[in-house]
């Protein structure tokens, strides 16, 4: 299992609880997605599972072992790219390897290969100024991978964006996961992203999972799912959980 979570309570203070309880499994190279309203919860559950915060109660494992810091085999994607101004696109993707040691040719060889998966190979002199916003996050998501992690958390990382980007992003983010096999967790307010994207969804509330559903086999391509009126029928589903989750 490339990630688990065992009876996660965390705590802010002595009188209230932000997270009670959890419990949650993901395979190796499957896509899950934690979906919910603001204060539900769950970007501070993906900050414990990715050893960015410690759980007051229970332990999340990673391939078996305890998490209790950041590891290099965990990426982590945020809502905003965060990327140094004055380095290039390269610069930047590179840059988690030259804080550990010195970049090797091997290094700049995966880094070009990670630029032309994500389509922005054309960029990789360019600085972030003069990037648009959807650019940007393939950069973030390039610098993510670079490490070459097992596990990938994404924070709404695609928010901020454009209806039309958006969906081309989650596009390449569905391409990325079958070529690479990387197990993936992502976090959204987004129901028709979090259809789209995941093998599996966790509605939250109040700290809580309120809900947790397998999404259908489609039978459809990737590109076109949201075309189906399967799909439409499963966002209506999701909707109505998050519905049950804020009575």
């Amino acid at each position: 299992m490339e990630l688990k979570l065992e009876e996660i309570f965390y705590q802010y203070d002595k009188e209230q609880f932000a997270l009670k309880a959890i419990d949650w499994q993901l395979p190796a190279g499957e896509i899950h997605c934690w979906l919910g309203r603001s204060g539900s919860g769950k970007t501070t559950l993906l900050q414990l599972a990715a050893g960015l915060k410690k759980a007051t109660q229970g332990t999340v494992y990673h391939r078996g072992k305890s998490v209790t810091e950041p590891s290099n085999e965990i990426g982590f994607v945020f809502q905003e790219a965060t990327l140094l101004p004055w380095k290039t696109v390269r610069e930047n993707v590179l840059l988690p390897i030259r804080l550990k040691r010195s970049v090797t040719q091997a290094d700049h060889d995966y880094a070009d290969s990670l630029l032309e998966l994500l389509q922005i190979a054309d960029f990789d002199d360019r600085l972030p100024a003069t990037l648009s916003g959807g650019q940007k996050s393939r950069v973030a998501i390039a610098r993510a991978l670079i490490t070459k992690p097992t596990l990938l958390f994404l924070d709404e990382p695609f928010a901020a964006l454009d209806f039309m980007t958006r969906e081309e992003l989650q596009n390449e983010l569905l391409k990325l996961n079958q070529r690479k096999k990387i197990a993936m967790l992502f976090v959204t307010h987004d129901v028709n992203e979090a259809a789209f994207l995941a093998d599996q969804i966790g509605v939250m509330s109040q700290g809580q999972f309120v809900s947790k559903k397998a999404t259908p086999s489609w039978k459809k391509s990737t590109t076109n799912r949201r075309d189906s009126q399967e799909y439409r029928d499963f966002c209506m589903s999701i909707r109505q959980s998050l519905e049950v989750g804020d009575a």
